[in-house]
């Protein structure tokens, strides 16, 4: 059993002594700025903070430029929607395993959902099964999620598993108000349709995190469908390469036009190294599309 909420404090501990806490924390709860909340405290400005909450006269006279801090009156229900299935245990092209990186992403955001005191839940698809992990706090109840998860996204009936399945299910079952962040691959996202899409962002929050994906072409390349190297004459061909290339441009600019139409924020990964900073991102991305 990997220790994954060790492994994401050690990533988050090493981001803190690079630059700041407060970045990583202020990005989280600015998600719920324009809801109701209450005021906490002041911290010295960081750029990207919206400068409506700088407290002029207390930084008057600090002479610093303080901004405040506020925290939701209630709790919020975080809920991870995660693709699974043999081509999540691929690799990124970083050559990074697929499913750690969004192992490591989800971690991450279910972490600082713990320290504000939100509930946090999942759902995947596990073959034509659906496995639900319903709403609680706790860094327990996220270490179970994330080993089931790590477990159940190698298993046989994975093969069958589907990203639409699990948001299918969101819509018809589950009614409470959510922050849901679907984890999946630039292909996952294109077998979202527009319908989906329109009908959770009626009343949820939504924020797309898509994990790179490995060029077929062009290199060295393992399949995991058969469990074997592709022989060199397919990853080898040129004429291949640039169809490959061109079908992965067109799916990510449909993919990107559905996303903006909807104003859902995402953001790619590609390694589990660079999860923070990525998780940094789409938070201030969210937060902005939602202050305009």
């Amino acid at each position: 059993m990997v220790d994954y909420i060790t492994k994401i404090k050690g990533k988050v501990s090493i981001y803190a002594t690079k630059k700041t806490s407060n970045i990583l924390d202020g990005a989280y709860t600015s998600i719920f700025m324009g809801r109701s909340m209450n005021f906490e405290d002041l911290r010295e400005y960081i750029p990207g903070d919206n400068i409506r909450d700088i407290d002029w006269k207390a930084s008057s006279r600090s002479r610093n430029l303080l901004v405040k801090r506020f925290v939701a009156e209630k709790k919020h229900n975080v809920m991870f929607v995660l693709d699974s299935g043999k081509k999540m245990s691929g690799f990124t092209g970083q050559m990074h395993d697929k499913s750690e990186v969004a192992l490591t992403a989800m971690g991450t955001i279910a972490y600082l959902a713990n320290k504000n005191g939100d509930n946090t839940g999942a759902i995947y698809s596990k073959g034509e099964m659906i496995s639900l992990y319903p709403f609680r706090t706790g860094l327990y109840n996220i270490e179970r999620i994330l080993e089931c998860y790590h477990q159940d996204s190698k298993s046989p009936a994975a093969s069958k598993s589907s990203i639409t399945r699990s948001l299918d299910y969101v819509i018809s079952h589950i009614r409470k108000r959510m922050i849901i962040f679907v984890i999946t691959d630039e292909l996952g996202l294109s077998q979202i349709d527009e319908a989906q899409l329109k009908r959770l962002k009626l009343q949820h929050d939504i924020l797309v995190i898509k994990v790179g994906d490995a060029e077929v072409t062009g290199g060295e390349a393992y399949s995991v469908e058969t469990d074997s190297y592709l022989p060199e004459f397919i990853t080898g061909n040129k004429k291949l390469h640039e169809y490959e290339l061109k079908l992965r441009k067109k799916m990510k600019e449909e993919n990107d036009r559905k996303l903006l139409k909807y104003g859902v924020s995402s953001v790619e990964m590609e390694s589990d190294e660079d999860v923070v900073e990525k998780v940094i991102e789409l938070l201030e991305r969210h937060r902005y599309a939602n202050s305009h």
